[in-house]
């Protein structure tokens, strides 16, 4: 059963309305208005565990955990707008539920509303943001009406596109990552503030009242002394790079790799002070003031926040925790976290999409590398690794050549795959990925995706050149990314499911890496569960496929120390 469901001045926990719906979007019954939606919504997903449709999961989803409030199912009607619209080749445009319908009654489309600002815990944002928002323009019964007609309208368009049961998976995980993410929110990734003081002080030295810690100061006048000059910020890319020109060196960046193949005194302090610059600015004392609250890290998701599909986060930087300050990620006492990373993803991806049997044989064995060493490259792995990553991030020059040959010769579908993607991005085309998400349109994918922009004055649709040829690798990449992003995301779904009854909850998501914190006594069950929804991930995007698809799982008390 699928069940609209507003709050009646979107605060979600007082009343609210909803109304049964059917499959195909109508009416199943009338409008029911109730006291406390909250307390309602518990006793209906107790009873029947339906469908919640509404206009997006973190209007309300968040209230509600914080009610003690878990939903199974829901269909976010804003996600599934994002989709659609970048199937039809209109990435970007408002997705919004009053967008949705206005665009169904030939109103004027109004702009989405702007995303909320990262809230870290401490700061009280539900009734400050609520106060200053107020309720929905048009609450009650009218969105109700509403999310009937837009879930009608988007039934029929995924029923319209080309891959229907494809891309109703891809909307139903979507949905489900939605609360997944809220969900993760709420709970917190255990967090040990004493730890992660004790691991700045040792790498920082004491924090300072005024300017960097010791350790960044000492590193400064080391710097300062190697290039024989006075008062250089090291945190200051210019004055690097005009401290080395005045060396006789010029470098084009000061990015690590850069630095590394350069042979001058100021670079092994240079090196560690970029290092602790970055934790002390991104994960120092001020960052855990603002972001652990009662032991835990509770950072804003969102999925789908990057064009594959992959997760970003608003705020608190969830997604890129130095590995040293993993430290600090403790279980509670008697618990332990089980972490699972899925090795090789992409190229086992690339295996199964592009239909050529003889990489999906290689992508059975534990270790595919190897098992393409032993299968075309005369057991030398190292070089089937660059022949594949070459082809999926078209990296075509130096060592890469060769190699890229004899994977062209031994596996021509799976070359054909990511050659076609990239030649449709380089003549301006879209791409998709295996269950439909699509690339945005080439006027904007520069922007959105971290490519070069066509040079001022140029074209913006790319068409040859550097800016088509840096287009056809985004889209040679696209259309693996996404895919496995779309199996991360099932079998984070997958796995939310199979953990019903258990007190476990899934803390940790990082593109290919799941984390659940669980009491020890449940380790070896949800390590079970993971590897089994892995399995279950391959089967739902791929069906009957012989790739497989591994994960490396550990039980560990601290963070840093899974593999």
């Amino acid at each position: 059963m699928l069940v609209a469901v507003v709050s009646d001045d979107g605060s979600w926990h007082g009343s609210g309305r909803w109304q049964d719906v059917r499959p195909d979007g109508t009416p199943a019954g009338a409008p029911v208005r109730v006291a406390d939606l909250p307390a309602a919504i518990a006793a209906r997903e107790a009873a029947e565990h339906p469908r919640w449709l509404w206009a997006a999961t973190t209007e309300g989803y968040p209230t509600l955990l914080r009610a003690g409030v878990r939903v199974r199912r829901c269909h976010d009607v804003e996600l599934t707008e994002a989709l659609l619209l970048g199937h039809a080749g209109r990435w970007g445009e408002p997705r919004a539920l009053a967008a949705a319908r206005a665009r169904l009654t030939g109103a004027p489309v109004p702009a989405d509303p702007p995303p909320r600002l990262p809230q870290p815990p401490g700061f009280a944002q539900g009734a400050l943001f609520e106060a200053m928002s107020g309720p929905p323009a048009a609450a009650g019964s009218g969105v109700l009406e509403a999310l009937a007609q837009v879930y009608a309208d988007q039934h029929a368009r995924i029923g319209a596109t080309g891959q229907p049961g494809r891309f109703a998976l891809l909307v139903a995980a979507e949905s489900a990552g939605a609360l997944v993410g809220a969900e993760m929110g709420h709970a917190g990734l255990p967090w040990r503030a004493d730890i992660h003081d004790q691991l700045l002080r040792e790498l920082l030295g004491a924090p300072q009242p005024v300017g960097p810690p010791r350790r960044l100061a000492e590193l400064t006048a080391e710097i300062n002394e190697a290039f024989g000059v006075r008062g250089l910020h090291p945190d200051s890319p210019a004055e690097v790079l005009r401290a080395f020109s005045r060396a006789g060196i010029e470098v084009p960046n000061t990015r690590a790799w850069v630095l590394r193949q350069v042979e001058h005194p100021a670079v092994k302090p240079l090196l560690e002070y970029k290092e602790l610059y970055r934790i002390w600015t991104a994960h120092g004392w001020a960052w855990r003031d603002a972001w652990i609250s009662e032991g835990r890290f509770r950072p804003e998701y969102v999925p789908g926040g990057v064009v594959s599909g992959r997760w970003a986060t608003r705020g608190g930087g969830a997604l890129q925790v130095p590995k040293v300050v993993r430290r600090a990620v403790v279980a509670d006492p008697g618990w332990r976290f089980v972490v699972a990373d899925a090795g090789q993803l992409e190229p086992r991806v690339l295996a199964a999409v592009s239909g050529d049997s003889r990489l999906a044989r290689a992508g059975a064995a534990g270790d595919l590398y190897a098992a393409l060493a032993t299968d075309s490259f005369g057991g030398d792995r190292a070089k089937a690794k660059i022949a594949l990553l070459g082809a999926m991030y078209g990296q075509t020059g130096g060592a890469a050549i060769p190699a890229l040959a004899v994977l062209r010769q031994s596996y021509p579908t799976a070359f054909e795959y990511v050659e076609a993607a990239a030649r449709t991005g380089e003549a301006g085309g879209l791409v998709r990925s295996w269950l439909g998400r699509t690339c945005p349109p080439a006027s904007t994918a520069w922007r959105d995706a971290g490519l070069e922009p066509p040079e001022e004055g140029g074209s913006a649709e790319p068409q040859g050149g550097a800016p088509g040829r840096a287009r056809g690798r985004f889209t040679r990449n696209f259309v693996i990314q996404a895919t496995a992003a779309e199996w991360a995301l099932v079998l984070l779904a997958t796995l939310r499911t199979a953990l019903e009854g258990l007190r476990a909850e899934l803390v940790l998501f990082v593109h290919d890496e799941v984390g659940v914190h669980c009491p020890a006594e449940e380790a070896e069950a949800v390590a079970e569960a993971v590897r089994v929804s892995a399995g279950r991930a391959g089967e739902l995007l791929f069906g009957d496929t012989a790739v497989r698809f591994p994960l490396d799982v550990s039980i560990v008390e601290c963070y840093a120390d899974a593999k």
